[in-house]
């Protein structure tokens, strides 16, 4: 029988527990942001649920925002932006 040795190609991965936000009870009157990946599809789908919460919800503020490179975090820059300015935010894995 033979064996082989099968790597981890992510390294040592060190991350931080974190508690889930709690969910809000209404969207009317909320700010929200929506980060899009840069990926092909996540656009379509992010604008069409863009237009569904739209059409369900008064949302006081919807605002697009769209990362350089799907391959990269978003701008420290960016992510302050969208906690200043929004109650709330969606983003999407979209391929």
């Amino acid at each position: 029988m033979q064996s082989a040795t099968v790597y981890d190609p992510r390294g040592i991965v060190e991350a931080a527990a974190m508690n889930i936000a709690p969910r809000v009870k209404k969207l009317d009157g909320l700010r929200l942001a929506i980060l899009d990946n840069s990926k092909w599809n996540c656009n379509k789908m992010l604008r069409g649920v863009r237009d569904e919460l739209q059409r369900r919800h008064r949302l006081a503020a919807v605002n697009y925002f769209t990362k350089g490179s799907f391959s990269s975090n978003a701008a420290p820059e960016l992510i302050a932006e969208i906690v200043a300015n929004h109650d709330i935010a969606l983003t999407a894995i979209g391929d």
